[in-house]
């Protein structure tokens, strides 16, 4: 058997390719950023032609790098940035407009007429979701009524959907030439269109949003043991190699970081921060605004829950200071200018750019900073920036805990914010538990290296993963619990001056 397993990452910002060993450790990566096209305030677009791109390139230049080719792969599996929606043709393989990433806003009126129409209770229901612009069904909905020619395209089977795994999983399997519509139940649990029980695509919800059925991919295991397809020969792999491992890129992190157990947890910090609770073969029901979701479905067995908790901006807060604000240069500096001062000088910061998530779900919020006074510097903006990557996970880490009665004993953590050693260590401190980061940070590409390789028998169980995990770094509680209270207590009156800012009609 070949000697490696390999991973697409496609992120928000960037995609990424990675070759893993049997001990999952990383042999080789390539990354590259894509553009972020901001045609107008709560507008976010990609252009999937260029994702398309990137993708070939990273995975040539990653094998190229290590000196493998295809025949050194057993398997290759595919992980993405999941509510983002494209919709392309799939005679031509053009898309018929940019992808509407999930941070965009644009279908807020269409969540807000759920809701008053009273079927965002069936929604919570089916999908688990609340009615919100962050899923995939309301901007193609969007797509169908304000680009040209796409509804009649649907209705004749010609306009396709997909989010970004689907569009990749198309074009590596040879896109207009016999390429595979398929997605995972991670993934579909995403669209606002899947019941979380059947597993399938369900026909009262399609209605809500006007999509016809014949627009979605068929839903396949997130570890699929038949394959989704193999590569083309002719596509940048250069071989056939078995494409057999599918996750939203949360549960693809949960499963990078072995949480196989019920009430297990791990919090993914990227673009947003995503709180992920192993909840078993039980659906767990949120009554504290999480999303209650797929966390992966291996082969025949039964799918496995999660509640989540999805934080809209976290590390694009840090890229903010970097882009819009240019306090800093890179997102490294954040730590060094944030350790200037002791605290944050009354300063919170609330990146309500997307209005809020989980748990408030308020769309009519938008960011804000406050307690503001002529002592405070840059240096408290950059700190009040990493507290609130972390107080807005203690919120969800709240609703978790109320939700399914679980108390984290450890938060197990992940992705490019964990290198910043201070946002870990107040991390820690604000939540008070232990914060712990394993030897291989980036477990979204590991989750799906691990589908994809239990899939074809590189790894013979959950439990050879188990055996791969070890930590590099723990980071222990300092404050106490007087400290910890007040810098709450802050934080929620932060939130509150962010609420209603915005008029939905």
């Amino acid at each position: 058997m070949a000697d490696y397993v390999g991973a697409v990452d496609q992120g928000t910002t960037s995609t990424r390719f990675m070759i893993f060993d049997h001990g999952g450790n990383e042999v080789a990566r390539h990354q590259l950023e894509h553009q972020q096209i901001l045609p107008q305030a709560g507008w976010v677009e990609h252009n999937p032609t260029e994702i398309w791109e990137r993708t070939r390139a990273v995975i040539q230049t990653a094998l190229r790098t290590a000196g493998l080719g295809a025949g050194d792969l057993a398997a290759l599996g595919v992980t993405n940035q999941r509510e983002t929606a494209v919709v392309w043709d799939r005679r031509t393989g053009h898309p018929y407009y940019n992808a509407i990433v999930w941070q965009d806003t644009r279908t807020d009126r269409i969540a807000s007429a759920l809701e008053r129409e009273g079927k965002g209770d069936v929604i919570r229901r089916k999908a688990g979701l609340p009615p919100a612009t962050y899923f995939s069904a309301g901007k193609i909905q969007w797509i169908l009524e304000n680009v040209d020619g796409v509804r009649e395209a649907a209705e004749r089977g010609d306009a396709v959907f997909g989010n970004t795994d689907t569009w990749l999983l198309w074009n590596l399997t040879g896109g207009v030439d016999g390429g595979v519509h398929v997605t995972d139940p991670t993934n579909a649990s995403r669209t606002m269109l899947m019941d979380l029980e059947t597993l399938g695509w369900d026909d009262e919800l399609l209605s809500f949003f006007g999509i016809p059925r014949r627009m979605l991919p068929e839903i396949r295991p997130s570890s699929n043991p038949d394959f989704y397809g193999v590569t083309r020969a002719s596509g940048p792999l250069a071989g056939e190699v078995p494409l057999a491992g599918d996750l939203g890129d949360q549960q693809a992190a949960t499963v990078g970081q072995v949480c196989f157990e019920p009430g297990t947890a791990k919090n993914t910090y990227g673009t947003g921060n995503f709180l992920l609770l192993n909840t078993g073969t039980e659906l767990v029901r949120s009554r504290n605004g999480l999303l209650t979701t797929v966390c992966y479905q291996f082969g025949a067995n039964k799918p496995v829950y999660a509640l989540e908790g999805s934080i809209a901006v976290t590390g694009s807060a840090v890229q903010w200071l970097r882009d819009q604000l240019g306090i800093i240069s890179g997102a490294a500096q954040s730590e060094a200018l944030a350790r200037q001062v002791e605290d944050n000088g009354g300063v919170y910061f609330v990146p309500a750019f997307s209005g809020l998530f989980a748990p408030y779900w308020r769309s009519d919020a938008r960011g804000a900073i406050v307690g503001l006074s002529r002592y405070n510097t840059n240096a408290h903006l950059a700190r009040a920036t990493l507290e609130s990557i972390c107080y807005q996970t203690k919120d969800v880490v709240g609703a978790m805990e109320q939700d399914s009665g679980v108390v984290l004993d450890v938060l197990r953590v992940d992705g490019g914010v964990t290198a910043n050693e201070l946002c870990m260590q107040l991390q820690a401190d604000i939540l008070g538990v232990p914060v712990s980061r394993p030897v291989v940070a980036e477990t979204t590409a590991l989750g799906a290296a691990y589908a994809a390789g239990l899939a074809v028998g590189f790894w013979k169980s959950t439990d050879d993963l188990k055996r791969n995990w070890h930590e590099d770094r723990r980071w222990e509680p300092q404050w106490n619990d007087e400290q910890r209270e007040r810098g709450y207590a802050g934080w929620r009156k932060a939130v509150t001056r962010t609420l209603d800012w915005v008029d939905v009609d």
